[in-house]
């Protein structure tokens, strides 16, 4: 009897493991249809284990480069920093009526008021701030203009002639900075340059091309050619 129990007992095994192995050999030709690697990954506790995308094996890790085309730079209304020379003028009242440079803590002094902030601010809202100041008790209704006279210095480094500090100019791109900087190197690759630059507290490195504006400030690096 017991013979017999034992004999339909390895029979019902026998029935549900081909019952179960069609659904497993689904499941791989889905994969094989569909791509799906983590079918065909090692099972663990009933579980398969997670398998790297293939496409993972190519990340090149390090510090991602920016990129930016002509149509990305917006950065607005120009702001004021260090290095920028301004040209204050109040009205009735010489002895303030002069040249200013911005400092390297951002502001500038002016005679009653002492230091005004003009970093990261524009020229009206600077002019606002100085004509509140001076007229709450100093100058009866002060009439106040705030004009840039210099902009703050562009740099410009490696594969050019004359590599350094000058004068920025307005509009300029970064074709025109390597023509300041006196040209190009017989090294230098005129495809790609670099671009340094301060944005709101932040330094940016980009990737630009050759017709990007160049910003008072920025620091133009130009690369060495490979071959």
């Amino acid at each position: 009897m017991s013979v017999r129990l034992l004999s339909i007992f390895v029979a019902a095994l026998s029935v549900v493991a081909g019952a179960c192995a069609p659904d497993q050999d689904l499941a791989h030709l889905d994969a094989r249809i569909t791509g799906d690697t983590a079918a065909d990954a090692s099972v663990k506790d009933g579980y398969p284990v997670p398998v790297m995308p293939a496409s993972a094996e190519s990340v090149a890790w390090g510090r991602p480069a920016v990129f930016m085309s002509v149509a990305d730079d917006n950065d607005g209304p120009y702001l004021l920093d260090t290095g920028d020379r301004l040209r204050i003028f109040v009205y009735g009242q010489p002895n303030l009526s002069r040249l200013y440079i911005v400092d390297q803590e951002g502001r500038i002094s002016v005679p009653l008021i002492g230091n005004v902030g003009a970093r990261g601010k524009t020229t009206n809202e600077l002019q606002k701030i100085i004509r509140s100041r001076l007229g709450t008790e100093y100058v009866k209704d002060p009439q106040v203009t705030v004009d840039i006279q210099q902009n703050r210095p562009f740099f410009i480094l490696g594969e050019v002639k004359s590599a350094g500090q000058y004068p920025y100019v307005s509009g300029m791109t970064v074709e025109t900075a390597v023509a300041i900087a006196g040209g190009y190197t017989e090294r230098a690759s005129e495809r790609s340059f670099r671009i340094k630059r301060r944005r709101n507290g932040f330094v940016q490195e980009l990737e630009v091309p050759g017709d990007f504006p160049v910003k008072p400030s920025d620091t133009v690096y130009v690369f060495e050619r490979f071959f």
